[in-house]
């Protein structure tokens, strides 16, 4: 079997191979993470402060061997099963089959075996960063002290990695010009004293004798109305979200405020998605793909409109944190009109074939649809207009400060 983690995964699978996190050997299952939570060990009691942690689907059983890639289909190394947990987390050791080729900065990414080696035995000065150094005199004045070289290690994962490179790359032309510069993948964790805690384990790892954690960014978000939107509209077929998503489109087309993309259901099945079938997979699949072009239009800066039924909570909280996670903002927009109402106008004749048997694992009738709990903004176009439908969104839009 083959398999591509999630970003976060692969990070961590990078530090793995590169022995950053010794003495892991591959990812953790149930007994270690419990240990780690309670004591800040891992179950043999050797000390470890965070879960290094890999989810894989329900057809990977202990004793499998699974291939896991990049993203760009790049074998990176071989993991032996040997737990599963229901809900799908995996551990197991894992095997190298290749180095990292992609990513800003690739020729910045080392071992610590090789770092060592560039040391000699020389004592090193650990500066660990997530963003810019405003002051470099306590480095300067705490590497002369312990007579130390200076080895920057820029946290480089996320979107904000490779300006993260660069902060480190600028402050090492105002150092010493024995400094090192290491891009080291590693993902924050929630918890700030773990995440120092894991720092100083990897600055460790280098070879570094002491370890100064670099302060963390002030992030400002710009206003709404410059920043990435993905209004995410979700309902019953027939429930009127096409039309609306349609409306708003037109209307801020006319606006000329913001550059908007439409991705509707219909017209994505028929490009994005050709081939796929109406399975939960294939759904979930369809919906995945839509969230990463909406994703990377806002990643931008743009403005997404999208209007699939997305009938699953699940698979609609994934297209968020895909938003989310490029920094940018997400609108859910239920239409919840009443499979009554739907069901009644009935354009297409959908309904009428699936309740004949005629259109298997269709919303509403054969297949659930999970009702949003968390949408920002609820419309029953069963008594309205459509332009009233599109002036709530407009209103709501308005009223966060995402057009003007």
């Amino acid at each position: 079997m083959e398999w591509t983690p999630d970003p976060r995964e692969l990070a961590d699978l990078e530090l793995l191979l590169s022995g950053a996190f010794e003495p892991l050997t591959g990812f953790l299952g149930h007994d270690d993470l419990h240990a780690v939570h309670e004591r800040g060990t891992l179950a043999d009691g050797t000390r470890w402060p965070a879960a290094v942690t890999l989810h894989l689907p329900a057809d990977v059983s202990p004793g499998d061997e699974v291939t896991l890639l990049d993203p760009e289909g790049l074998a990176l190394a071989a993991l032996t099963v040997t737990a599963r947990e229901p809900d799908g987390l995996t551990s197991g050791p894992v095997k190298g089959l290749s180095a990292p080729e992609h990513g800003p900065f690739a020729r910045l990414r080392r071992t610590p075996a090789e770092v060592k080696d560039e040391l000699g035995g020389r004592p090193a000065l650990a500066v660990t960063m997530r963003g810019p150094l405003d002051d470099l005199s306590e480095i300067v004045g705490t590497a002369q002290d312990l007579g130390a070289v200076i080895m920057l290690l820029p946290l480089s994962y996320g979107e904000a990695g490779p300006a993260v490179v660069r902060a480190a790359l600028r402050a090492k032309e105002k150092l010493p010009a024995d400094t090192i510069v290491v891009s080291v993948p590693l993902a924050p964790r929630d918890e700030p004293e773990i995440d120092l805690e894991l720092r100083e384990h990897v600055a460790t790892a280098y070879g570094a004798a002491e370890h100064l954690a670099g302060p963390d960014p002030v992030h400002i978000p710009g206003p709404p109305h410059r920043r990435g939107l993905v209004v995410f509209f979700t309902g019953l077929s027939g429930s009127g979200k096409s039309t609306i998503a349609r409306g708003l489109r037109d209307t801020l087309l006319e606006l000329g405020t913001r550059t908007v993309t439409y991705l509707d259901g219909d017209v994505v099945r028929h490009l994005l998605s050709k081939g796929l079938t109406f399975s939960k997979a294939d759904r979930d699949l369809n919906i995945r793909r839509i969230g990463f072009v909406a994703a990377e239009t806002a990643r931008h800066g743009g403005l997404a409109i999208c209007a699939p039924i997305a009938p699953y909570a699940g698979t609609r909280e994934e297209v968020r944190e895909m938003v989310e996670s490029v920094g940018a903002d997400f609108l859910l927009v239920h239409v919840a009109t009443p499979l009554e109402e739907c069901e009644r106008r009935d354009r297409k004749g959908l309904y009428a074939k699936a309740r004949a048997g005629l259109i298997p694992e269709f919303t509403g009738i054969s297949d659930p649809y999970e009702e949003p709990d968390d949408a920002d903004l609820v419309i029953d176009t069963t008594h309205i207009s459509v332009e009233a439908a599109v002036s709530r969104v407009l209103d709501t839009l308005k009223g966060g400060g995402w057009i003007r």
